[in-house]
């Protein structure tokens, strides 16, 4: 073997070892959820439940897990809005956990993407500034590749080491039988988002 080669093979050698041994993810410190503890829902419409609000995922939720979940959803509003509503409701609930599904409108309207990144990464640190623990949602949209999640969520949960759940709605929007309209979804839809959160929960020892 000449040596262009062999230079060659090692630097060949060398990328299937980076990518075998490099870091698949961050671990995420969490804490168990007390029987006590309340939950803050946090978003906008898919957090409200718009097309089935008796049956949101809040409402799921809280019967998945056995702990307070409050339904602090408001339909229509962006991250922005989200920002400054969301100090009052973590000074009056203190939550252990705060479910962050915000920014779909922001997507919907185009608005920049670096301001939402900016936006959420401040709503995470506000609650963990409140003593509650993270559970970031990815939300989809439109992209070259069609309907998917957003990379800037997964790159915030990473950024900020909080717990992530980046499927879930990307499924939901994609199946018609799982909306009660072209966006949000039905009864079915939420109650899978329950179960995808709770799963995330279980994994990750908070409950």
């Amino acid at each position: 073997m000449n040596m262009t080669r062999l230079f060659s093979f090692l630097i060949a050698v060398s990328l299937v070892l980076f990518f075998l041994l490099r870091p698949t993810g961050t671990s995420v410190h969490t804490e168990h959820l007390g029987k006590d503890a309340v939950v803050l829902a946090f978003g906008d419409s898919l957090t409200y439940g718009y097309g089935a609000v008796a049956q949101a995922y809040p409402t799921q939720l809280q019967t998945l897990i056995g702990r307070r979940v409050v339904n602090a959803g408001v339909s229509g509003e962006v991250s922005v809005t989200g920002l400054k509503r969301l100090p009052k409701l973590l000074e009056r609930y203190r939550p252990s956990l705060v479910i962050l599904c915000h920014g779909g409108n922001d997507i919907l309207r185009r608005y920049s993407k670096e301001a939402l990144k900016a936006n959420l990464i401040k709503m995470i640190e506000l609650s963990h500034q409140s003593g509650a623990e993270v559970l970031l949602v990815g939300v989809p949209g439109f992209g070259l590749l069609g309907l998917s999640t957003v990379p800037l969520y997964e790159e915030v949960s990473l950024a900020q080491n909080v717990l992530y759940e980046g499927n879930i709605l990307e499924k939901i929007e994609s199946d018609n039988s799982l909306k009660s309209d072209q966006i949000h979804p039905n009864a079915l839809g939420y109650g899978l988002m329950a179960e995808a959160f709770a799963a995330v929960l279980r994994e990750n020892g908070v409950l």
